[in-house]
């Protein structure tokens, strides 16, 4: 199991980024959150197997609405209670 933050940017806002993650996350045993930030980009800390995780991010990119120019992800501590993926 790992933990990752991640901090995208690109057309990631009002284009069903954020539910899409859920929708991926719960299918494939993922914890943890997005949310929009000020800047237009969307954070995200995943929880899961880093096969699930890869798979998760490749199901968000096939959006036609969605477009990703960048990636920030850096391995964060493990959340040792958390039970599911949600929206902020």
């Amino acid at each position: 199991m790992v933990r990752k933050h991640y901090r995208f940017t690109g057309q990631v806002q009002g284009v069903g980024f954020r539910y899409r993650a859920k929708y991926a996350a719960n299918g494939m045993c993922i914890t943890g959150w997005a949310k929009n930030e000020w800047d237009g980009s969307v954070e995200m800390e995943v929880q899961g197997t880093e096969e699930a995780i890869n798979q998760m991010l490749v199901m968000i990119n096939r959006s036609d609405y969605i477009r990703i120019d960048t990636i920030e992800c850096k391995e964060i501590p493990l959340e040792e209670h958390e039970t599911s993926f949600y929206v902020r």
